[in-house]
């Protein structure tokens, strides 16, 4: 796959990057991502995958704008107030960049309907807002072998992992079942900025083989007190979606 002049003027400042280059920018250019959630973290990660130039972008939400929304969800402005997020950020998503093919699904994420969904893609995004739905995504992940960057934030504090099928902890091996958190929470906006942006990172880095991943650690960012803090994860060997220690 080639790029085209205009792609190599529009890339250029990355292209820059030594351990990324054209080489990179073709790699990213052929790749699908998932996004699931079109919210505080999904904005942000859609916007950046976008402008890097990732080929495909499939975005998965169910819900629709509110007010309540504008102090974080970037994508969703006034008069979309009502619409489906996925088409209120479908719509923008190709004014920003033409060239990237923009995929909405407003569906909820079952069991049933990630089957379809993961068809194809390379890595998916978790930018979702509950519990249920991550072990929904964890499972179809594992199952499919298909990367999982998960993202959380609550209030000032947030967290990002890397999960990649049979060489990481999953999902439910770091979060046991039954620990909802309580539902509406608070978030600043600046909260899920910075940990979709971190995402984007990694998820650059993953698509395209270049750096060091969060794999089997958990960053969390602590805004109050501006601490960063890196954690070593350990799979469950008593896991029954990843197997723990036996895959």
């Amino acid at each position: 796959m080639q790029l085209s002049e205009e792609e190599l003027v529009r890339y250029n400042r990355q292209i820059l990057f030594s351990s990324f280059g054209e080489k990179g920018q073709k790699r990213l250019k052929q790749t699908h991502v998932l996004i699931a959630g079109v919210g505080g973290l999904g904005s942000p990660v859609a916007i950046y995958l976008a402008c890097a130039g990732v080929g495909k972008l499939t975005l998965v939400d169910s819900d629709s704008v509110e007010l309540s929304n504008f102090n974080r969800q970037i994508l969703h402005w006034e008069d979309d107030i009502g619409e489906k997020k996925v088409f209120s950020a479908a719509r923008k998503l190709k004014k920003l960049n033409s060239t990237v093919e923009i995929n909405p699904v407003a569906v909820k994420i079952t069991p049933e309907s990630l089957e379809g969904l993961l068809e194809g893609v390379d890595l998916v995004t978790d930018c979702m807002d509950n519990m249920e739905t991550r072990f929904i995504l964890n499972e179809g992940c594992i199952r499919k072998d298909v990367p999982l960057i998960h993202g959380g934030i609550h209030g000032l504090i947030g967290e990002i992992t890397t999960i990649i099928p049979g060489k990481t902890p999953c999902f439910e091996c770091i979060f046991p079942r039954g620990a909802e958190r309580q539902k509406p929470f608070p978030v600043f906006g600046a909260t899920p900025a910075l940990i979709a942006s971190l995402q984007v990172m990694e998820a650059i880095k993953l698509l395209t083989g270049f750096g060091q991943l969060l794999a089997g650690k958990m960053l969390y960012v602590n805004g109050e007190d501006m601490e960063f803090v890196t954690i070593t994860l350990q799979k469950n060997e008593a896991c029954k979606i990843c197997g723990g220690g036996k895959r």
